[in-house]
């Protein structure tokens, strides 16, 4: 009765979404409605405790101060001077300034981590810019999205952290492995983009000869160390930190804080304005974030209270492949997934339920870490409810069409999933930093 109960509880939680209740209630209702039935009132004094575990956490401070550091660099503008100067160093390389984004999309990921606000600061600067280039709408598109959505994987990551909750790992180590895939995938994003220049060069012209002729030589050397040393010094400090264990990522979530706000000053662009703005955008995305996690803990003991974890073992067991089938299922099920849930959702919903069978299998987390946090990012992108497609339709130009974007995100869909297969095929990839650390 039990593991009936936990089926329909899954089921009930998908419903809720179907006719649109917002996540958090949908899936706390759930787990109330199906845990009080199959136990009665003995959930409610078992959720509490739950609860106060996840706000209590100190490893959980580092999301909203890592949210703030990457707002305040988003209203700073920093994003536009890095993209300016890049694209002009391109040249007369055709895929320029798609090159440039993708790079300002490692930078902006490394510094921020706030997938919304990447790509819609990138859209708003870069899309009418492209456009007026005569660049492909679906390819501007497909590439603002693809560097937008790189901060899920390139720490330090929201991503990262929660997975580290989830996985019984130390952020450090998962920031630590998720480096090479991260910068694995920007590099195949960029040797798209350059095959793709080379054959067909009339998608993406360079900058034209005057423009870049505007700035050269020594003034051109100058703007491209004040826009660029910043952000690198930013992210070379929270990350080295973290990686080489001078602090904990909630220690270097605060530096990377009060460092945005002097980078804006820097800049001088700091105002008590932006500084309002930045607390209040910041607390929206934390609070939205906790309510998930808090909810997701009723959901959690409720299906454990149901068994559900035995029949997810039982399932899993029962796959062709052994451990090597149950971690192809799993890739796909998350893969799927995303083309419905957000990354949070999948997080706090598939995960608890499937990775107790690795546990006992002997996976390596650190790799399995890796591999979701790969696979995740694609929610992002694919069709029909990717945020990054939603991100980008709402600040993009009348003339980009929803279908443009869709048959623009493709081909980045498609690298994702060789990224994915190559770092199922090595895991090195993503164990060699952590191993090297001796973590």
């Amino acid at each position: 009765m039990g593991e009936l109960l936990a089926v329909l509880m899954i089921l009930g939680f998908m419903l809720a979404l179907l006719i649109g209740m917002p996540v958090g209630i949908g899936i706390a209702l759930s787990g109330f409605l199906f845990g009080w039935m199959g136990f009665g009132d003995f959930l409610f004094n078992l959720v509490p405790a739950r609860i106060y575990g996840v706000v209590t956490k100190y490893e959980f401070l580092a999301i909203p101060l890592f949210v703030y550091m990457g707002v305040m660099l988003e209203k700073s503008r920093v994003a536009e001077d890095m993209l300016d100067v890049i694209g002009r160093l391109s040249g007369r390389l055709h895929g320029g300034m798609a090159v440039a984004l993708i790079v300002v999309g490692v930078l902006m990921g490394a510094s921020t981590g706030i997938v919304g606000a990447t790509v819609v600061t990138l859209t708003m600067l870069t899309m009418p810019v492209l456009l007026k280039r005569n660049y492909d709408g679906g390819l501007a598109s497909g590439a603002i999205c693809a560097s937008g959505t790189l901060g899920q994987i390139i720490p330090p990551s929201l991503v990262l952290i929660l997975l580290a909750d989830i996985m019984g790992e130390s952020v450090g180590t998962l920031f630590a492995a998720a480096m090479g895939p991260g910068l694995m995938l920007a590099l195949l994003y960029i040797a798209f983009i350059l095959a793709l220049g080379h054959f067909r060069p009339a998608l993406m012209p360079p900058i034209p000869e005057a423009e870049r002729n505007d700035i050269r030589g020594l003034a051109l050397a100058r703007k491209a160390v004040l826009a660029l040393a910043p952000p690198l010094l930013l992210v070379g400090g929270v990350l080295g930190t973290i990686i080489g264990g001078l602090a904990a990522p909630t220690e270097a979530a605060g530096v990377g804080a009060a460092l945005s706000i002097l980078i804006a000053a820097l800049y001088r662009r700091l105002t008590l304005r932006m500084i309002w703005d930045a607390a209040q955008s910041a607390l929206r995305i934390s609070a939205m974030i906790f309510f998930i996690l808090i909810a997701a803990q009723v959901f959690s003991v409720a299906f454990r209270g149901l068994h559900g974890e035995d029949l997810v073992k039982d399932t899993l067991a029962l796959l062709p492949g052994g451990e090597t089938g149950a971690l192809l299922f799993l890739m796909l099920l998350l893969f799927v997934l995303g083309f419905f849930l957000e990354w949070i959702e999948i997080s706090y919903i598939a995960l608890p339920l499937l990775l107790p069978f690795f546990v006992e299998a002997g996976t390596d987390m650190v790799w399995l870490a890796a591999l979701i946090a790969l696979n995740l990012q694609t929610s992002f992108l694919t069709p029909p409810f990717g945020w990054a497609l939603f991100f980008l339709k709402g600040a993009a130009p009348p003339g980009v069409t929803t279908r443009m974007i869709y048959r623009g995100v493709l081909p980045f869909i498609a690298i994702q999933v060789v990224a994915l297969v190559l770092l199922f095929l090595v895991p090195g990839i993503a164990t060699w930093l952590p191993n090297a650390i001796g973590w």
